[in-house]
């Protein structure tokens, strides 16, 4: 489920089923010689948490991606206004990124790091083949955590 008016009225209504929240992390570089990578990886995570949430639709909600620079103060975003994800009704809060950064972070929740791997120039059944793999990896994750109950 996404963060859209439609889903939210669905999470509303069964929020008791919908207990995992995922927010993607994405570090926007504003150097000319690193604004290709920074669009490079926030495609990357855009696209494995699409391909998360069609598998898990009614069990997980997605926040819009949190976007940052070189230049935030993660520790304090972190203590900021990632901290207020910890406040809501979820039991499961997941940080999806591809910023290594983030593993060292306090969060209020779990950090799923995965290196960004360029999708621009591949064709479309090579990404969908190598973005499952990525699921597949990150998949134990998920269930671990759903396991603790």
């Amino acid at each position: 489920m996404n963060w859209t008016g439609k889903d939210m009225d669905t999470y509303l209504q069964q929020k008791e089923y919908i207990d995992t929240l995922v927010v993607p992390l994405v570090k926007v570089e504003t150097k000319m010689d690193n604004m290709k990578t920074s669009a490079s990886s926030t495609e990357f995570v855009m696209h494995l948490a699409s391909l998360i949430e069609t598998q898990f639709k009614g069990r997980m909600m997605f926040a819009p991606p949190f976007a940052y620079t070189p230049q935030t103060d993660q520790q304090s975003m972190a203590q900021t206004t990632l901290q207020e994800f910890s406040t809501t009704t979820f039991k499961h809060v997941f940080f999806l990124t591809t910023d290594h950064a983030w593993t060292s972070i306090e969060l209020p929740g779990q950090v799923i790091w995965m290196p960004s791997i360029p999708l621009e120039n591949m064709d479309v059944s090579l990404r969908q083949s190598i973005l499952e793999d990525q699921l597949r990896q990150v998949l134990p994750k998920f269930t671990e955590e759903w396991a603790k109950e």
